[in-house]
């Protein structure tokens, strides 16, 4: 089994898509623990609503591209729109952060809210 902690980020209807997003989610994964979440200013295009960002500590039976190639189903599914740009609102970001203890996303060391989500969920006990 891999435990995964996976980056949450929204900043359309935030608290409402990243409940639906969790009740998804553990339809698919064992959930283990979801961290606090964190407003933040948005990164890039300035001229849009601050988003919510936090993390979620999942354990899982599949390897990473069939984790990731989920996550982008969800994202899709809760209609995620991929037309706009890089660092336009959304509805759902998901991004594997951490990999069975190994950090294997490089926006971590640039973003203090992510260390934080991912410290809170690997100081845990769960």
């Amino acid at each position: 089994m891999n435990i995964v902690i996976i980056g949450i980020g929204s900043n359309i209807n935030a608290d409402e898509n990243i409940a639906k997003m969790l009740e998804i989610l553990k339809g698919e994964v064992t959930v283990l623990q979801v961290s606090s979440m964190i407003k933040t200013k948005p990164i890039g295009i300035e001229n849009q609503a601050d988003f919510t960002n936090g993390a979620v500590k999942v354990c899982t039976s599949l390897n990473a591209p069939d984790l990731k190639k989920l996550l982008k189903e969800i994202e899709d599914r809760m209609g995620r729109d991929r037309t706009g740009p890089k660092f336009g609102p959304r509805c759902i970001d998901l991004d594997i952060v951490v990999w069975n203890g190994e950090i294997v996303d490089e926006d971590y060391y640039t973003r203090d809210f992510l260390q934080k989500s991912v410290a809170e969920l690997v100081q845990s006990k769960h």
